[in-house]
C-alpha cells in the first residue's frame, strides 16, 4: 500500500511536468521567430501562429493583440509588449510572461501593423477558442475566419461549439460544419451525406466545396492501378487527337520525342560514313521504311538522341489508356457530389430565367412609363411628337435643379416629382398652342416641327446645364437590391419604376373612365366632328391632352434620371423605343402600351442573353423582328378604334 501510494505521489509530479515538456516555451517561440513576427508576410507565418497559438493561454493572448493589432516593440529595450489604451496613453503587458509594465505613450512603442491577410490566418488560428466566446461578434469574426480559411484540425472544434444561443449563428456554424464536413472529414459516408443534406442548395460556399471533389487530372497510363476513380476514358483520334495524346506520353516521360522528317533527313545526312548511315545505303534511304532503321541504328551506337518512329508512335499511343481521373479516390463521394452538383446547376438555371424575367419586367416598365406620354399624344391625338424624348429630358433635369435647393433626397423627390409634371405640362401646352395645333393633319409638317423643336431643346439644355452628365441622386432607401439569393434579385430603383408605372396606369385609367375630362378626350378621340356638336371643344381637349401626355413624359423622366446620366441627350435614348412601343401595341390603346412595352422589355433582355457583349446588336435584331411583327400585325398587338386607328 505504501509502494502505492509513493507511486501515485509521483505521477502527480512527474505528470503536469510532462505535460509543460511536449507544450512549446512560449519565450523560445517568440525569440526563433521574432522577425517573422515583426515582419510577417501572409504565405510564411502559418506555421509560427500555430506554434504560437500552441503554448497556450498566453500564446493565445499574443495572438489575438497581434491580430488587432495592439502588439508592439517598446524602443527602450526591443521587449515584446501587448498594449491597452488607458486614458490618453497605452497600458502595457509583457507579450510572454504577461506581467504588467505600467503606463507608456504610443511614442515610446512601435505598434505592429499585420496587413489583412496575415490577420486572417492569426483569426483562423483563435477561431477554436472563439466560437465559445460569450461575445456573438467575436462567434460571428470566428465563424468568418473559419470559412475564408479552415483545416481538418479545426472541423472537430466546430463540432464541439455547434450549439449556440442565436439562432442565426447557430445555422452559420451548422453549415459550416457541413461543408468541413465535405472537404475534410475521412469517413465517405459522412462526406456523402453531408453532400445530400444540402439537397439543391445554389450557395457559392457549397459549389465551392464541391469543385476539389471534382477536380480532375489527365494522365496517360499503361496499366490503370486498382481503385482509380476514373471520370472518362478518352480516345485517341476522337477525344484527343494523335499529337496531342502523344505529346502527353512525351511529357510524362513514357516515350521518346517524335522527330520530324525533315530533322530526321539533315541528321541522317550528317552522319554519311562510306556511303551508308548506320550501316543503310544511302541509295536505300528514299524510303522512309530505311529511314528509320538507320535512325535506330544510329541510336543504338549512342550517335543520336532517341526518337520515335511512326511505327513507335503507333505503338506507344495503342499501348497507354488515357484518362480523366478525380483528385478524390472514392467514387461514391464523387457521385454524391455530381448529383448534388446536377440538382443545383438546375436551380440555378430557373434562377437565372427567374433573374432575366425580373430585368425584362424592370425594363418594360420603363419602356412603359417612358410611352404612357407618347400613347396620349400620338395614340390619342394622332400626333407623331418627335420632342417626346426632349420633355423626358426637361423631367429629370427639374429633379437635378430641385435637388440643388432641397439636400433632403426624399423630400427633393416628393417636390421634383410634382413640378415636373408642371413644368413639362406647361411646355407641352406652350408647343401645342404656338406649333402643333396649326399642322393637325399634316403627319409630316408635325414630325419636321418637333424635330426641329427638340433639337432647339437639346441645344438649350447643353447651354444652361453644359455637356457634362449631371447628378440626380436617388433616397437613401432606394439604395441597393431587393436580393433573394445569390443569383435572383432586383435594385430598388426598378422597382419603384415599376410600382410608379402601375400608378400612372391606374391614374390614367381613372382619368379617362371616371372623369369628365377623360369622357370628352374619348369622345373627341372616336369622332371630333360629333363631339363638337355635342359641345365639346376639340381645340381644348387636344391642349389638354398634349399637356398631360407631355407632364407624364416629365415625370418618366425623373424615374429614369435616378439610375441613368442626366444630359441633353437622355431623351434620344428612349425616344425610339416610346414609338416602337407605341405602335407594337396598338395606337392609342393604353392596354396595347402596356403589351407592346412587355413585349420589347421581355425580346430585348432574351436578345441579350444570347449576345450579351453586344446590347447594340440585341437593338438591332429587335428591330428586325418589330419591322416583321407590324407586317403581320400592321394595327399593333391591340387594334384601336376612332381617330387613332387611321393614325
Amino acid at each position: 500500500m505504501r509502494h502505492l501510494l509513493s507511486v501515485l505521489a509521483l505521477l502527480a509530479l512527474v505528470l503536469p511536468l510532462a505535460a509543460r515538456a511536449q507544450a512549446p516555451d512560449l519565450a523560445v517561440v517568440v525569440a526563433s521567430h521574432r522577425a517573422q513576427i515583426e515582419k510577417p508576410s501572409r504565405q510564411s507565418v502559418g506555421p509560427v501562429v500555430e506554434e504560437i497559438a500552441a503554448t497556450g493561454p498566453q500564446g493565445a493572448a499574443l495572438l489575438q493583440a497581434w491580430g488587432d493589432r495592439l502588439l508592439a516593440l517598446r524602443k527602450s529595450d526591443g521587449l515584446l509588449v501587448i498594449t491597452a489604451p488607458e486614458g490618453q496613453g497605452l497600458r502595457m503587458q509583457d507579450a510572454v510572461t504577461g506581467a504588467d509594465l505600467g503606463a507608456a505613450v504610443e511614442a515610446d512603442l512601435t505598434l505592429l501593423r499585420p496587413n489583412s491577410g496575415v490577420r486572417g490566418v492569426i483569426a483562423a488560428a483563435l477561431a477554436g477558442n472563439a466560437l465559445s466566446d460569450p461575445d456573438p461578434q467575436r462567434r460571428a469574426e470566428a465563424l468568418d475566419a473559419l470559412a475564408r480559411r479552415a483545416d481538418a484540425g479545426q472541423l472537430q472544434l466546430l463540432r464541439e461549439a455547434r450549439d449556440d444561443p442565436d439562432p442565426a449563428l447557430a445555422a452559420r456554424k451548422a453549415r459550416l460544419e457541413r461543408l468541413l464536413t465535405i472537404q475534410h472529414d475521412p469517413d465517405p459516408d459522412a462526406r456523402i451525406a453531408a453532400i445530400e443534406g444540402f439537397g439543391g442548395d445554389t450557395g457559392l460556399d457549397f459549389r465551392a466545396s464541391l469543385n476539389p471533389i471534382l477536380a480532375k487530372k489527365r494522365v496517360a497510363l499503361e496499366a490503370v492501378p486498382a481503385g482509380a476513380n476514373i471520370a472518362r476514358e478518352l480516345s485517341v483520334g476522337g477525344d484527343l487527337g494523335r499529337d496531342e495524346a502523344y505529346g502527353m506520353l512525351v511529357s510524362a516521360g513514357l516515350a521518346p520525342a517524335r522527330l520530324t522528317p525533315d530533322a530526321m533527313r539533315a541528321t541522317l545526312s550528317g552522319h554519311i560514313a562510306n556511303g551508308a548511315v548506320g550501316g543503310i545505303p544511302v541509295a536505300e534511304l528514299g524510303d522512309q521504311q530505311a529511314r528509320d532503321r538507320a535512325y535506330t541504328a544510329l541510336e543504338g551506337q549512342g550517335l543520336v538522341q532517341p526518337a520515335a518512329s511512326e511505327d513507335e508512335v503507333d505503338a506507344a499511343l495503342a499501348r497507354h489508356r488515357f484518362l480523366d481521373l478525380y483528385a478524390e479516390p472514392n467514387p461514391q463521394v464523387t457521385d454524391a457530389a455530381r448529383a448534388a452538383l446536377r440538382g443545383t446547376e438546375t436551380r440555378i438555371g430557373l434562377m437565372q430565367a427567374a433573374d432575366l424575367s425580373l430585368d425584362a419586367l424592370s425594363l418594360a416598365s420603363i419602356y412603359f412609363l417612358a410611352a404612357i406620354g407618347l400613347a396620349v399624344t400620338f395614340g390619342v391625338m394622332g400626333v407623331i411628337n418627335m420632342a417626346h424624348g426632349e420633355f423626358i429630358m426637361m423631367g429629370a433635369y427639374t429633379g437635378y435643379v430641385v435637388q440643388q435647393f432641397i439636400s433632403d433626397r426624399t423630400l427633393s423627390l416628393i417636390v421634383a416629382l410634382p413640378l415636373a409634371f408642371a413644368v413639362t405640362f406647361a411646355a407641352g401646352v406652350a408647343l401645342e398652342r404656338l406649333v402643333i395645333r396649326h399642322l393637325y393633319k399634316r403627319p409630316l409638317e408635325t414630325l419636321l416641327a418637333t424635330f426641329g423643336v427638340s433639337i432647339a431643346l437639346q441645344q438649350l439644355a447643353k447651354n444652361i446645364f453644359g455637356t457634362q452628365a449631371r447628378p440626380l441622386t436617388a433616397p437613401a432607401w432606394l439604395d441597393g437590391a431587393l436580393t433573394f439569393n445569390d443569383v435572383v434579385s432586383i435594385s430598388y430603383i426598378r422597382i419603384a419604376i415599376l410600382v410608379l408605372a402601375l400608378v400612372f396606369l391606374g391614374l390614367y385609367l381613372f382619368i379617362m373612365n371616371r372623369t369628365r375630362l377623360g369622357l370628352e378626350v374619348r369622345a373627341v378621340t372616336q369622332n371630333p366632328g360629333m363631339a363638337a356638336s355635342m359641345g365639346i371643344s376639340p381645340d381644348r381637349i387636344n391642349m389638354l391632352t398634349f399637356g398631360l401626355g407631355s407632364g407624364i413624359a416629365g415625370i418618366a423622366g425623373v424615374a429614369i434620371g435616378l439610375f441613368a446620366k442626366v444630359t441633353s441627350e437622355l431623351g434620344s435614348d428612349y425616344i425610339v423605343q416610346s414609338f416602337m412601343t407605341v405602335v407594337v401595341g396598338g395606337v392609342g390603346n393604353i392596354w396595347g402600351t402596356l403589351a407592346g412595352a412587355a413585349l420589347i422589355g421581355f425580346l430585348q433582355k432574351g436578345i441579350e442573353w444570347f449576345n450579351p457583349a453586344n446590347t447594340l446588336a440585341a437593338q438591332t435584331y429587335m428591330i428586325l423582328f418589330i419591322i416583321i411583327f407590324i407586317q403581320f400585325r400592321p394595327r399593333g398587338i391591340i387594334a384601336a378604334r376612332g381617330r387613332a386607328a387611321g393614325a
